[in-house]
C-alpha cells in the first residue's frame, strides 16, 4: 500500500513543539518507505519549518535520505489539479492538497498521512473516498 505524506505530519516530524509531533513520529516509524509526496507539500513544509531550529536542514536531510518519493510532477497533471481546486474552491483546496489527491488517483489503494480534516471531504475519481492516517 502506498502512503502519501501531507504537509502537516511532515512539519510535525520536524517540530517538537507541534501538537502532532509524537503522533507523527510514532506513526511514521510504523510506515514502510518511501512515503510519496509532492513538491508543493515540500514547499509548504519548508515555509512552516523556517522558524524551527535546523528545520530546513533537517527537511533537506529527510529528502536526501531517500525515504520520500517526489516523483509526482505537477506539469504532468496540471489539468486535474486545476479541476480539483475548482471543484473544492469552497473548502478551499490548497495547491498541495490538489496535488496529493491527484497523486492518490495514480495508485489503487493509497492512504494519506495527514492532520488535515479537509481530506475527509475530498474524493478521488469516481467519488472514491481517500483512506486516511489521521489523528483520532
Amino acid at each position: 500500500m502506498k502512503v502519501l505524506l501531507d504537509t502537516g505530519p511532515l512539519v510535525a516530524l520536524l517540530n517538537r513543539r507541534d501538537q502532532h509531533h509524537d503522533w507523527a513520529r510514532g506513526t511514521a516509524a510504523r510506515l514502510d518507505t518511501p512515503l510519496y509526496t509532492c513538491e508543493a507539500a515540500l514547499a509548504e513544509a519548508h515555509h512552516l519549518v523556517s522558524e524551527v531550529h535546523d528545520g530546513a536542514r533537517r527537511l533537506n536531510e529527510l529528502v536526501d535520505s531517500g525515504r520520500l518519493d517526489l516523483s509526482f510532477r505537477y506539469y504532468s497533471h496540471a489539468p486535474r489539479v486545476s479541476e480539483l481546486m475548482g471543484k473544492y474552491a469552497n473548502v478551499p483546496m490548497s495547491f498541495a492538497d490538489a496535488c496529493l489527491v491527484t497523486l492518490a488517483e495514480t495508485f489503487p489503494d493509497p492512504r494519506v498521512f495527514t492532520v488535515d480534516q479537509d481530506f475527509t471531504i475530498y474524493r478521488r475519481r469516481r467519488n472514491r473516498a481517500i483512506d486516511l492516517i489521521i489523528p483520532k
